[in-house]
């Protein structure tokens, strides 16, 4: 394997899981269950209140928008399955997070920079395999087809640009929240975002 290809072809995407959710009373995304939603400075407003709806799935959040907003913010920690989509654009493979992954987990890739393992979630069971200063990501590691290859030294830029996406989600969620008519509560949920995924801070 040769690193100056994949730093080419290879993105890598900050997703969040498409489970099903309760009936809300504000737009939500009309998205098919178990896909991916890219979450970035071009997220919608339609998939912010899927985001939302979704948060407030997980946490048992219930009631009007302003409700639920509430209950979230008041949320110590927030989750949600998702993480990160990585893309070969030049063979076209896909690899996402598995099941039970969290995109409060995003950052843990930078482990990978000291040889360390990271945990990608359950099925389809991706893994991780050390081929020197390379890695193959596998998207199963069980039943070996799928991958992605990327060298380690690659790891802080794609990281940079996970957490650049994530800001502008931050941004895009923000105008969201008032058009929404939020009004004070938007600054509050942006905050709680960022501290319980480890948006802004420097990677």
């Amino acid at each position: 394997m040769t690193g100056h290809t994949f730093l080419i072809v290879i993105s890598w995407t900050a997703v969040f899981e498409v489970d099903p959710v309760d009936d809300v009373s504000w737009p939500v995304a009309t998205a098919a269950p178990w896909s991916w939603v890219v979450l970035d400075r071009n997220t919608t407003d339609e998939e912010s209140g899927l985001f939302i709806a979704r948060l407030a799935s997980i946490g048992g959040a219930t009631g009007s928008l302003a409700e639920v907003i509430d209950a979230l913010i008041a949320e110590e920690v927030l989750l949600i399955n998702g993480g990160v989509r990585l893309t070969d654009e030049a063979t076209a493979q896909v690899v996402v997070p598995g099941c039970c992954a969290g995109l409060e987990n995003w950052r843990d890739w930078a482990e990978l920079m000291a040889g360390q393992s990271v945990w990608l979630g359950h099925s389809p069971d991706p893994e991780i395999e050390f081929f020197g200063e390379d890695l193959r990501v596998w998207q199963d590691g069980k039943n070996r087809q799928a991958y992605v290859d990327l060298p380690r030294a690659a790891l802080p830029g794609l990281l940079a640009d996970v957490r650049r996406d994530l800001v502008g989600f931050l941004d895009a969620l923000g105008g969201w929240g008032q058009r929404a008519g939020l009004g004070g509560r938007t600054s509050a949920l942006v905050e709680a975002l960022d501290d319980s995924f480890r948006i802004t801070a420097a990677v």
